[in-house]
């Protein structure tokens, strides 16, 4: 049975559709997440909250560096203390880094390559967050970047 979700879903649902208007991918079950995961290239994926700091400056920052020339494969999102189930999974993936909300992660087959902590993520604006993604993206998402 699935897990109940933590906060009402009327009132989640601008903050979902902050990131699908902008082309984000929700995945909302396991099964999903593992899926968008068993693709080759680079997958983002956003641990989406109802936090002050996602509403403030990652959702924001996301949508702007959704702008940025050089972008992921994909780009998906999860949502915390909603889709419980697909977050756990999600941050299956995520080895070596503790659960936080938000966080962004930039995987490469599936393996970790970036990741940005809400610790990085907390009282940086929008457009320091965007530019943070823009670095990482041309760091690892453009043509001849780095496999490792």
């Amino acid at each position: 049975m699935a897990l109940p979700p933590l906060y009402d879903p009327i009132l989640v649902q601008p903050m979902r559709d902050e990131l699908t208007t902008a082309g984000v991918q929700e995945l909302t079950t396991p099964e999903q997440v593992d899926a968008a995961m068993a693709q080759p290239g680079t997958t983002l994926v956003f641990v989406n909250s109802v936090c002050g700091c996602a509403a403030g400056s990652a959702r924001p920052g996301l949508r702007l560096a959704m702008q940025h020339t050089v972008q992921p494969d994909r780009v998906v999102s999860v949502f915390a203390g909603m889709d419980r189930e697909a977050v756990d999974r999600a941050r299956s993936y995520f080895l070596g880094y503790p659960p936080s909300s938000p966080q962004i992660a930039l995987l490469r087959d599936g393996q970790v390559i970036h990741m940005i902590p809400r610790h990085q993520i907390e009282g940086r604006s929008a457009q320091m967050i965007a530019e943070h993604l823009a670095d990482t993206f041309n760091t690892h998402c453009a043509v001849g970047a780095a496999t490792n």
